[in-house]
């Protein structure tokens, strides 16, 4: 009678385990809100990033994922060119997540969205900074007004045109020469989406703690066997 009433209870655990370890599903969106401040004119490959879900991850009604768990990365590429020959960019690459538990899992997830307007992403998951804003208009009409005020003061009329035509040509030689920055301030909500299915069975541990046993143990053996 008692083995008939520990199987159901045996087959309900296992249930239960499977439902707890069941993958995050790949296409989920992760909510995640940066907490590293990542900069074209700061950053570089490889530099660390860090952020938190904002919002968990529910899967048929259980949570996977809590609000608060920590993603993980790294910055794979930065670029400030000169806005005559694109918009800035930053790549970030995803990593891992943390349990608050501690448990760590590798994470494989593009970037698709933040929260900054004018700002989009890229198919390749890489951020692209404004190319242009209201700040490049003044300084382009700044330096065809300083032209015709310059222009009319020495030549009149129409040095008033000579004047304007010239400083439009340096203003705008100047706003294609400058570099345009891009920046993804802590705080900024990234929506990142899953390329695989996220397993949650084996935690990403980078250390062994019982990997010295055996050889401690033989050492300590060789010792003892000398001393004799």
């Amino acid at each position: 009678m008692k083995k008939w009433t520990l199987l159901p209870c045996l087959l309900l655990a296992t249930v239960l385990a499977a439902q707890t370890n069941a993958p995050v599903p790949a296409g989920t969106a992760l909510m995640v809100k940066l907490e590293t401040t990542l900069a074209t004119f700061s950053n570089r490959p490889g530099d660390p990033f860090r952020g938190t879900l904002s919002k968990p991850v529910v899967i048929n009604g259980q949570t996977l994922l809590p609000a608060g768990t920590t993603v993980e990365g790294r910055v794979t590429k930065v670029s400030e060119p000169r806005r005559i020959t694109g918009r800035p960019t930053i790549g970030i690459l995803p990593e891992a997540v943390i349990l608050p538990n501690g448990d760590r899992f590798y994470l494989d997830a593009t970037l698709t969205d933040t929260n900054i307007p004018g700002s989009d992403v890229n198919d390749e998951g890489q951020f692209k900074g404004n190319g242009h804003d209201r700040r490049d208009t003044l300084e382009t009409g700044g330096g065809a007004a300083g032209g015709m005020l310059i222009g009319g003061l020495i030549g009149g009329p129409p040095g008033i045109l000579v004047g304007g035509l010239i400083g439009a040509g340096s203003g705008t030689g100047f706003w294609l020469a400058k570099h345009r920055s891009a920046v993804l301030p802590a705080g900024t909500e990234l929506t990142l989406e899953l390329n695989r299915p996220l397993a949650m069975t084996t935690p990403a541990n980078t250390s062994n703690p019982t990997a010295a046993t055996p050889a401690t143990t033989t050492t300590t053996a060789s010792a003892n066997s000398g001393g004799k």
